[in-house]
């Protein structure tokens, strides 16, 4: 296996506290400090189906944005089906999936300055099978950055907890980013963290502020998360959702809500709140003004008259079979994935990074001067 490429294992705490985000941000560092830089997810547990082959959503995020030219199957080797689990039970195949996972690594490592890893989860995560994240950075010689939330005690626990995993396997863990952390609170964290983080031996590498717009969905992630469909403006799918209110009241109290970038949940009957909204729409149809759309909850559809207004105005207009409060409720729930071709959130997240992160110190931890 190719022990020569430069390398970085980006594990988690927690599901959801910044992994992906992270590696995304240091490929674009990276890539500023080397010429080619590589990538692979060994392990995916949320994949997508591309010419046939099953290949990781966050992956697939990466090549979209950079265009790492690497074969898919290369960077996404391992797709846990549902039924994954099981069948590695009754029939445990560890020695070819080894295989796979450091033959895939050394094609997309080949050629490459420098190849990031990124992992599924905490330390355990995979232990089921045989590749928790602790092993597979070990098979692939790798040392760790670990990203964990914003906060004090949490994070030193959790990150004392994967320590003793990763420690089990000879792993070295090089440095903790702190992310998601109130800007009014970055100074005092990062000096409790770092001293806490020392205790451990390991550097605090960077504290990055929360940023509100990166766990803003947009209308086909909340449309997938309702089981709803377009009635109107489906081309403006890539809209983002600042705030979202239930239209519950008379049209006259909910027109003040109306701000921008918020998406109005009503029934299909409430044709007033409906009209209000398009009205509302026309006047301040303009970017950083406008609404972001309309759900229509319950399963019912406005007279005819009203749906040809609809389909003659701009504004984004969904149907579900949901009621209200559910559908408010699940995109309240929604875990927020970055997509492809989501400049700004992508961009946004590049520029943390750059900016938070102490790229260079971490560099000096993993490639010998």
């Amino acid at each position: 296996m190719n022990s020569v490429t430069p390398r970085l294992f980006v594990a988690a705490t927690e599901q959801n506290d910044g992994k992906t985000t992270t590696a995304l941000g240091l490929f674009s560092a990276l890539r500023k400090r080397f010429g080619r830089i590589g990538f692979i997810k060994p392990v995916g547990q949320r994949f997508i189906e591309i010419e046939g082959k099953r290949i990781d959503e966050d992956t697939f995020l990466i090549d979209e944005t950079f265009r790492v030219d690497t074969p898919l199957e290369d960077m996404s080797p391992i797709a846990v089906e549902p039924d994954f689990t099981r069948r590695y039970i009754e029939h445990a195949n560890s020695d070819f999936l080894v295989r796979r996972i450091q033959n895939s690594f050394d094609r997309a490592s080949w050629e490459k300055e420098f190849c990031i890893i990124e992992g599924t989860g905490h330390a355990g995560v995979g232990s089921v099978f045989d590749l928790s994240n602790a092993r597979v950075a070990r098979l692939l010689e790798s040392k760790v950055l670990m990203v964990t939330g914003g906060g004090i005690g949490r994070p030193i626990d959790e990150i004392s907890l994967n320590k003793a995993l990763f420690d089990s396997e000879g792993v070295e863990i090089v440095g903790v980013i702190l992310n998601k952390v109130l800007p009014d609170k970055i100074e005092y964290i990062r000096d409790f963290a770092r001293r806490g983080f020392e205790r451990l031996g390991i550097e605090l590498l960077g504290v990055i502020p929360v940023e509100p717009v990166l766990a803003d969905p947009n209308l086909q992630q909340v449309s997938e998360a309702v089981r709803g469909e377009f009635l109107n403006g489906r081309k403006s799918w890539r809209r983002r959702i600042r705030r979202t209110i239930i239209g519950a009241m008379s049209s006259t109290n909910v027109i003040p809500h109306f701000t921008a970038g918020t998406l109005v949940v009503t029934p299909g009957d409430r044709e007033d709140v409906i009209l209000a909204a398009l009205s509302i729409s026309s006047i301040h149809d303009s970017a950083g003004h406008q609404l972001a759309g309309l759900v229509l909850s319950g399963d019912l559809r406005p007279h005819a008259a009203v749906m040809d207004l609809i389909q003659r105005s701009s504004l984004p207009v969904i149907t579900c079979p949901l009621d209200s409060y559910t559908v408010a409720s699940r995109i309240h729930s929604m875990t927020v994935k970055t997509l492809p071709g989501d400049t700004e959130k992508i961009e946004k997240i590049q520029a943390l990074v750059d900016r938070h992160v102490d790229i260079d110190r971490l560099l000096a931890k993993l490639i010998p001067s």
